[in-house]
């Protein structure tokens, strides 16, 4: 099975200026943990709810001073839409995370792979390996 079968293919990024509450406002809306951030139709960054707390809430950051830029992960892992599944989910597991950004050929986002998509669209062992291995203690 390729990526772009399971993936989900509705997702925007948001801009590194986004303000948090903005970002925390899709997550709710959208019932999402983590948002793209692109900036010049580039992927530059990942803000997830965990980044929020950690990056901004912990060092008693003024959190409406806070955008995008200020929390999120700069280095973004991703998969391409053609991949092999097994390929994703190994990159996954090997890196302890739960999602991964889909591009095509041309570098443009087009999907997120997430371990819900995973499961739902591979047997019970590989995302059970796969859930392990992302839970597991670093």
């Amino acid at each position: 099975m390729k990526v772009k079968q399971a993936m989900h293919k509705t997702v925007n990024w948001q801009p590194p200026g986004t303000s948090l509450s903005e970002i925390a406002k899709i997550m709710k809306k959208e019932d999402i943990g983590a948002i793209p951030i692109g900036e010049n139709d580039r992927l530059i960054g990942m803000v997830t709810d965990r980044d929020i707390v950690v990056r901004g809430l912990s060092n008693g950051s003024n959190l409406s001073t806070l955008s995008a830029r200020d929390v999120m992960t700069k280095r973004v892992l991703y998969c391409h839409e053609d991949d092999d599944i097994k390929d994703a989910v190994s990159l996954m597991k090997k890196n302890q995370v739960r999602r991964l950004p889909v591009l095509n050929g041309d570098k443009r986002m087009t999907g997120m792979l997430s371990l819900g998509d995973v499961s739902h669209s591979t047997d019970h062992t590989v995302a059970g390996d796969l859930a392990r291995a992302v839970s597991a203690h670093h």
